[in-house]
């Protein structure tokens, strides 16, 4: 079994000592069945240390991208320069920028950057990685917007909207990822919108170091948990675990499709974990 953890933050300073306990995250998430991971970008400026991780490890990708709640510090990132930093081979999508009205926010900086952040994937063809929280309306209304100015591959990432968005979005031709609130004790509704989107649609993620799914809840998270949502999802969709894995995977070669598959690191010792 061999899975894909579709969205994580190894550059955050969660994850002590830069290289040392990296390479140790590495190491677990292989040993887990995690053959591949993407670190997201959440800061423009601080870009150095996505391309630190992935010129270090042959498995971890990245994108670069402005999250919402930075976006009013980052509004001089342009198109251009978007474009420009994705050329880099283990650059290969865009983001994480969205929406994000769980908390008081600017929210016009956040959607001016969401926009810039279509353009940018609009002109790479690179999926844009896409941050939605407690905006659901607004949402829908920009995808659609922007949709109608020409199509972009994007993800919906972590989701944990209502179904609607995951309705539209999958119209607009948006995947979807789950990440560890799947497994919560209280994601019944979350669970039952994961069994009606579209098998080719569906990713998995741990947005580590945050989420981790149970029986981690509570401490950090890490990519080796990434076989824990995909567990759940497996249970949610009535399918074998080692559907899951090949489904989610082919899925998220096929959006991101810069990555190469001869990149995923299999390891046939590993099982559910």
């Amino acid at each position: 079994m061999t899975i894909v953890d579709s969205h994580c933050h190894l550059d955050f300073d969660d994850f002590d000592d830069f290289a040392p306990e990296r390479d140790a995250i590495v190491e677990r998430a292989h040993a887990a069945g995690v053959g591949l991971m993407v670190t997201i970008s959440t800061r423009v400026r601080r870009f150095e240390r996505i391309l630190a991780l992935v010129e270090r490890y042959p498995s971890v990708f990245g994108t670069v991208g402005t999250h919402p709640h930075n976006a009013h510090e980052e509004l001089d990132v342009a198109v251009d320069e978007l474009v420009r930093l994705a050329e880099h081979p283990k650059i290969v999508g865009l983001g994480e920028a969205g929406l994000d009205y769980h908390y008081e926010g600017d929210y016009a900086a956040q959607e001016q950057g969401f926009r810039t952040h279509i353009a940018a994937a609009r002109q790479t063809s690179l999926p844009l990685v896409i941050h939605a929280r407690s905006a659901d309306e607004r949402m829908i209304e920009v995808l659609e917007e922007e949709t109608g100015k020409g199509a972009f591959p994007a993800v919906l990432h972590c989701f944990s909207s209502g179904a609607e968005l995951a309705r539209r979005g999958v119209a607009l031709g948006l995947y979807v990822s789950f990440s560890g609130i799947l497994t919560f004790k209280r994601s019944e509704e979350l669970r039952a919108i994961a069994a009606e989107v579209p098998a080719d649609r569906l990713l998995v993620e741990t947005d580590a170091p945050y989420l981790a799914p149970e029986p981690f809840r509570g401490k950090r998270n890490e990519p080796a948990h990434t076989a824990k949502t995909a567990a759940v999802l497996a249970d949610v969709r009535g399918w074998s675990l080692e559907k899951t894995a090949e489904v989610t995977t082919d899925n998220f070669f096929r959006l991101f499709s810069k990555v190469p598959r001869s990149a995923l690191v299999v390891n046939e010792a590993a099982g559910a974990a």
